[in-house]
């Protein structure tokens, strides 16, 4: 598979670009929050990424604060979507990106109102795949945790079945509430995309995988086995998280590399 890392608020730079090729990581997804995104220069990332041959394999779309974006609340629903619209647009015509990730919904949502809050992101969720659809695009609806919509493989297939550009990008790490294994399974051929990155089946972490408890070879497996065809894309961030004080260094692009061949080849993972 392709290598990908996401940029997850590492600054917007030439330098992260030539880190990124020097390294063997050959695509990325361009995250950041609601305050950098609309700051990005579209342009700008594409000179980059043809320079040093590194594809903008997707763009997340910003989900925080939940009091302002939010595709599943009634009263934030048609502002989301009119954001996200205008901002897939504009990344598609400046920087060609093709593949949008959007968070299903922000949390907490109470069982009274899970219902409500399903119907009203589907409804958006599909209005957003036809503005994706024609300027030839897709949507990459993210597994959730905790009492976020998304929270498990019946609730994905509900949000993505009624679309054909709805796809599922699928967070390795956000699984509380069933087996990755089923889940796989359940979604198939849905998926489009990945997020990569290890747990403690607790809460979600964000840890590169070999410091929490997926077993990565099943997982790699199972994936291959579901026809899975996309790029592995490491949802990482660089510094030593609180939650892993263990981790004895900082990450580098050359981390997610070694890391991935080593889970492609089957090997034992090397703990940093």
């Amino acid at each position: 598979m392709k290598i990908g890392l996401s940029s997850c608020s590492k600054p917007f730079c030439e330098e992260l670009f030539r880190d990124y090729a020097k390294a063997g990581i050959s695509a990325m997804e361009i995250s950041y929050d609601l305050e950098q995104t609309n700051q990005l220069d579209f342009a700008l990332a594409k000179k980059y990424a043809d320079k040093f041959g590194v594809e903008l394999w997707s763009l997340h779309l910003p989900f925080m604060p939940f009091s302002v974006i939010d595709i599943s609340r009634p009263d934030l629903a048609d502002f989301s979507l009119e954001y996200y619209s205008k901002l897939l647009l504009k990344a598609n015509s400046e920087a060609g990106i093709t593949r949008f990730v959007v968070h299903p919904s922000g949390e907490p949502i109470s069982d009274e109102d899970r219902k409500t809050r399903l119907e009203t992101s589907k409804k958006y969720l599909i209005k957003l795949a036809e503005i994706a659809k024609s300027v030839d695009s897709v949507i990459l609806v993210e597994n959730l945790p905790r009492t976020c919509l998304g929270r498990n493989s019946d609730e994905i297939v509900y949000l993505t079945e009624c679309h054909k550009s709805l796809k599922v990008v699928f967070d390795t790490n956000h699984l509380l509430c069933e087996k990755i294994s089923d889940f796989i399974s359940k979604v198939g051929g849905r998926i489009a995309s990945t997020h990569i990155s290890d747990y403690d089946f607790i809460d979600e972490k964000h840890w590169l995988p070999g410091e929490g408890m997926i077993n990565w070879n099943e997982l790699y497996a199972d994936l291959n086995a579901s026809g899975y065809d996309g790029v592995w894309l490491y949802e990482v961030g660089f510094d030593i998280p609180k939650s892993l004080p263990s981790r004895s260094r900082k990450l580098c692009c050359e981390d997610f590399r070694n890391n991935a061949e080593e889970i492609f080849a089957g090997r034992e993972i090397a703990v940093i």
